[in-house]
């Protein structure tokens, strides 16, 4: 009753001074303080473990980066559930242990109400274990190995496509120009070793001959004497496998060596600014990478988000951002669907939901592992990275065959 009175004289000295009040208004004022005598709910709590440190330090800090973007744009609109959302993060330092024993304690200790992977395959596996082990649905963001989906895990879902479909469209290409000599070289970590699985069974599939086929440690920088081998098979085409770092190392080499096939094709380093920037762009020109996003792709708000991402951070999004921001998107549907943090209840909507992200199409088999992501291809131009396949959402037509280096 006091409160009614309180309003009534509030509203009555606001028409004095010439403002109008009306019920709504009232309403609100009412709701309001309503809430003043309310305890505030809690934050909805996002757990997640970036690579800030260690070999995958620049993805994990991009990743990490597109995450908060999430936060920032979801609490702009209210929140989830009428709750303000929070990132909970630790640094995993690339590894695999620290990861999992810093996902025990997001889960037991942090008490998070949602999880997201950390960037890359064999870090993500361990972390699938102790979400599996609580019951805990998780979200994997920059992972593709199929070892993850081969467990019979019940709570892990995948954003990504399966690695073993990465090169898919290259080596479609490839037999579109009529080569036939594939040389394949890949790291010895899971996504790489999984990219080599798939280029084997699209390769043979398609017609294709491996003349070349080696592992290497994920620490190798020296290079020379794998150029020099894989050089004396006389490759049409180069795949690689790889991340940044040894993409770098092998077109360096493959330059010293006069190594120039046709093609030159990688994963993650080509599709990343530093690759042109460390070895220059004459160098990087007509080298292709694989990619599971880019600005150009069509994919919903791409370029309101790139525009948005370099004003923040001073530098193009990569879809290592993209991994965290969609990751966010993802698990908001599903809690949208689901109307409730219920374990249960988000477990079955990541499961049987459809949802288009930023990322691209969201729709996993019984195994949680995706089926409905596109991949695509890019390459170097003038200093420019450009979508080149497929077809249909070209920027630009590929550049065809690679400029040997002795003409350059």
């Amino acid at each position: 009753m006091k409160r009614r009175i309180f309003l009534s004289m509030f509203a009555a000295l606001l028409c004095l001074s010439g403002v109008q009040v009306t019920r709504a208004a009232e309403a609100g004022a009412t709701e309001a303080l309503a809430t003043e005598e309310s305890p505030a709910k809690e934050d909805i709590k996002v757990g997640i473990t970036v690579s800030l440190t260690g070999d995958y330090a620049d993805f994990g800090r991009e990743e990490y980066q597109g995450a908060q973007m999430w936060v920032g744009d979801i609490n702009a609109r209210g929140g989830l559930l009428g709750r303000t959302v929070e990132l909970v993060y630790y640094d995993d330092e690339s590894d695999p242990e620290t990861s999992a024993r810093l996902y025990e304690r997001l889960i037991t200790k942090d008490k998070v109400d949602l999880l997201l992977g950390p960037y890359s395959s064999d870090v993500t596996l361990a972390a699938c274990e102790v979400a599996e082990r609580h019951n805990f649905p998780m979200l994997t963001t920059g992972a593709a190995a199929s070892e993850i989906w081969a467990q019979g895990y019940k709570n892990i879902f995948g954003m990504d496509a399966p690695a073993r479909n990465y090169m898919d469209l290259p080596i479609h290409y490839m037999k579109e120009q009529g080569l036939t000599r594939i040389a394949l070289i890949y790291a010895g970590t899971d996504f790489p070793q999984e990219i080599a699985r798939g280029v084997r069974e699209e390769a043979q599939a398609n017609g294709l001959e491996i003349v070349f086929d080696e592992e290497y440690a994920p620490d190798t920088t020296d290079f020379s004497a794998l150029v020099k081998r894989m050089r004396a098979s006389n490759p049409d085409a180069v795949i690689g496998g790889t991340y940044l770092n040894d993409s770098v190392a092998i077109v360096q080499q493959a330059k010293a060596s006069r190594l120039s096939p046709k093609m030159f094709v990688f994963t993650v380093g080509p599709a990343v600014r530093d690759f042109g920037d460390d070895l220059g762009a004459a160098d990087a020109e007509d080298v292709l990478g694989v990619v599971p996003w880019m600005r150009s792709s069509g994919m919903p708000q791409s370029r309101d988000f790139s525009y948005r991402y370099k004003r923040k951070y001073g530098y193009n999004a990569a879809h290592h951002a993209v991994y965290g921001y969609s990751g966010g998107q993802i698990l908001e549907a599903a809690v949208r669907l689901a109307g409730t943090l219920d374990k249960d209840a988000v477990r079955e909507q990541l499961g049987n939901m459809t949802f288009r992200s930023l990322f691209g199409h969201y729709k996993v088999n019984d195994t949680g592992e995706q089926t409905a992501k596109q991949i695509f291809v890019m390459q170097w131009k003038d200093g420019y990275r450009l979508l080149v396949l497929p077809d249909d959402l070209a920027e630009s037509p590929i550049d065809y065959p690679f400029t040997p280096w002795s003409v350059r």
